[in-house]
């Protein structure tokens, strides 16, 4: 086949995904913001300068939580239940959440739905006033 006439390949367009990925933007978060916890779950929120669209999430899971598989398992679940109860946080906010080492054991136990309760509670506390 001649070159002129193969079709361009292009890479879709996608939207950025909503995620810190700096240390930088970890600390700000950690540094200036507030945080929420529960026995699986501590969540830090920090409200960004308007202008920024969207609800930005960064996620830790250390090694306590067990090994590679069952860290990015966590992780995994982490940003799906993020992803379903996200119209709960204001979109120019970024999250933080860290998972503690009982976290593993939900996510065993409960999955899903386990994970996204214990984010959702703490979700709706960042709402309220100190």
């Amino acid at each position: 086949m001649d070159d002129d006439l193969r079709p361009l390949r292009t890479a879709p367009t996608k939207r950025p995904r909503a995620r810190l990925s700096r240390s930088a933007e970890f600390e700000r978060v950690y540094r200036q913001g507030r945080s929420h916890s529960n026995r699986y779950l501590v969540v830090h929120v920090f409200a960004r300068t308007a202008g920024e669209d969207g609800a930005r999430l960064g996620v830790s899971v250390s090694r306590k939580v067990g090994g590679a598989v069952d860290r990015n398992r966590v992780k995994r679940l982490l940003r799906e239940a993020f992803a379903a109860e996200a119209e709960i946080v204001p979109a120019d906010h970024d999250v933080v959440i860290v998972a503690r080492p009982p976290a593993r054991e939900l996510a065993e136990r409960d999955g899903l739905a386990g994970v996204r309760e214990a984010l959702r509670e703490l979700l709706a506390q960042t709402g309220r006033p100190a």
